[in-house]
């Protein structure tokens, strides 16, 4: 099968490697789509990625073949490569490690993931896709898996002002589930064009421009003067931290979805009085991609304006893309079609 390997030094290269074949309790998935998701975007700028790795995680596809004793799934069947609820002793890392780092633990696995054409999983891994819910659609569950953890695990109340810092496919997702969650009002600052319109068709009640004077104010202003209850910090960008920190009301909440992998700034004098609480919040659990999946199911959380034709690209395309997503791009979300 072709595969897309990482070779080191920002490299990817898409060749022929063995396709997989399955073993007692394991299924073989055909992969229809595979969303590039901005973790893999930063083991490639920052070239963490062990050589030989294949990436991809966010993906939808069809059992195409099965093991010994795997009962729970038939060829043909639609899935979501992800989202299983581990047996015991199977749990990640980031589960189970007391001390877990994801910067030097996250990519030590040598698997092959899902810029490929077909991937290996346990029987247990993947879940079912719905009807209702296309394979496109399906290969952005984990990432909106993503925010229903978080806003699972803030503070939010019904009722409560939102914002939202970035609006790439992390903050756009965070923007509807935060509205499907009960949030009255949910602002947004976003710098790029598109991603910023893209925010408002997904019914952001405000969109700030931070590359602007006055943009965090405005915010505070349009939330009572007070700043809104929860900020969600969807981008990882210099100084965002500082700004949802800065943003935030008195008693407020800012919860950390987005990961910097340089030293980032804060100044805790400035906003230390307001007694502000503050929430990391990383990856899934089993339960957030049901949910998630019920969202996109019931049109709660829509695509439409984060897939269009230009997004998707063939796994030949996939270094130019990279090349592109670590760059300032008026992207929204790109996919491969293997």
């Amino acid at each position: 099968m072709r595969a897309a390997v990482y070779k080191g030094n920002q490299k990817l290269v898409v060749e022929e490697v063995p396709t997989p074949a399955p073993g007692p309790g394991q299924v073989v998935v055909k992969v229809s789509y595979c969303a590039i998701c901005g973790t893999d975007v930063h083991a490639f700028l920052y070239d963490i990625a062990p050589a030989g790795t294949v990436m991809g995680h966010e993906y939808s596809g069809i059992i195409d073949r099965v093991g010994a004793g795997v009962t729970r799934w038939k060829v043909g069947d639609r899935v979501v490569g992800g989202g299983g609820t581990a047996p015991p002793g199977s749990e990640p890392a980031q589960r189970t490690d007391p001390r877990f780092n994801y910067r030097t633990m996250g990519f030590a696995s040598g698997r092959l993931r899902a810029y490929a054409e077909y991937v290996l999983m346990e029987e247990w891994e993947p879940i079912v896709l719905p009807d209702g819910v296309s394979d496109e659609a399906a290969a952005l569950c984990e990432p909106c898996a993503v925010t229903v953890r978080a806003v699972r695990l803030s503070q939010m109340k019904l009722g409560d002002s939102v914002a939202v810092l970035g609006a790439g496919p992390i903050g756009l997702f965070c923007l509807q589930v935060a509205k499907a969650a009960g949030a009255s009002a949910v602002y947004v600052s976003e710098p790029v064009a598109a991603r910023a319109e893209a925010a408002r068709r997904l019914g952001a009640d405000a969109v700030v421009d931070p590359a602007k004077d006055g943009a965090l104010e405005e915010i505070v202003a349009l939330s009572g003067g007070t700043g809104p209850d929860v900020v969600f910090e969807c981008a990882a960008a210099k100084g965002t931290l500082d700004d949802a920190f800065n943003l935030v009301r008195r008693h407020g909440e800012v919860v950390l979805i987005a990961l910097a992998w340089e030293p980032t700034s804060v100044l805790p004098v400035d906003w230390a009085a307001r007694e502000v609480k503050f929430q990391a919040s990383f990856g899934t659990a089993p339960e957030d991609w049901r949910i998630a999946l019920d969202l996109i199911q019931s049109g709660k959380v829509q695509m439409a304006p984060m897939l269009s034709e230009a997004g998707f690209i063939p796994l030949d395309g996939i270094q130019e893309a990279f090349e592109a997503l670590v760059k300032p791009s008026n992207q929204v979300q790109m996919v491969v079609r293997p």
